[in-house]
C-alpha cells in the first residue's frame, strides 16, 4: 500500500452549486462558501469527502451510451428509496433509471447531469 484515498475531485461549471447539491444529500459543510474555483465537502465529522473543481468546458456525461464518459460515479448508501428520493428531487436531482433489472440501486443525475446511484444498504 502506498497511501489512502484523500478525496474524489469532480469537474463542474460552478463548484459551490454542485457542492451544495451533494451537501443536501450527504450532510456536512462546504468550504469555501463563495464562488471559488475549488470547493470541498466535509462530512459532519469534519473529514473531507468530495471536492469540486471549476471546469469551464464541462460536458455532461451521456450515460448510458458513454459517448461522453462518466469520469466519476458516486454511490450513496440509503436505507430506502422512499426516504431518500424526496431529498434528491428537492435538491434538483432527477431519476434516470429505476429498472427492475437492478433492484438494489437506482440511477439519478445531479443538477449538472452527472449520474450517481442510490444503493440500498
Amino acid at each position: 500500500m502506498i497511501g489512502r484515498l484523500n478525496t474524489t475531485a469532480m469537474d463542474c461549471p460552478v463548484p459551490i452549486d454542485t457542492a451544495r447539491f451533494y451537501r443536501r444529500l450527504l450532510g456536512g459543510s462546504v468550504s469555501p462558501d463563495e464562488d471559488a474555483d475549488w470547493v470541498n465537502l466535509y462530512e459532519p465529522s469534519g473529514r473531507e469527502i468530495l471536492s469540486f473543481q471549476r471546469a469551464e468546458d464541462y460536458v455532461v456525461p451521456t450515460w448510458p451510451d458513454n459517448s461522453v464518459p462518466l469520469q466519476v460515479h458516486i454511490d450513496i448508501l440509503v436505507s430506502s428509496y422512499e426516504d431518500a428520493e424526496p431529498t434528491v428531487f428537492d435538491a434538483g436531482g432527477r431519476l434516470l433509471d429505476d429498472s427492475d433489472e437492478h433492484p438494489t440501486f437506482r440511477v439519478y443525475a445531479d443538477p449538472i447531469g452527472r449520474p450517481f446511484c442510490l444503493v440500498l444498504e
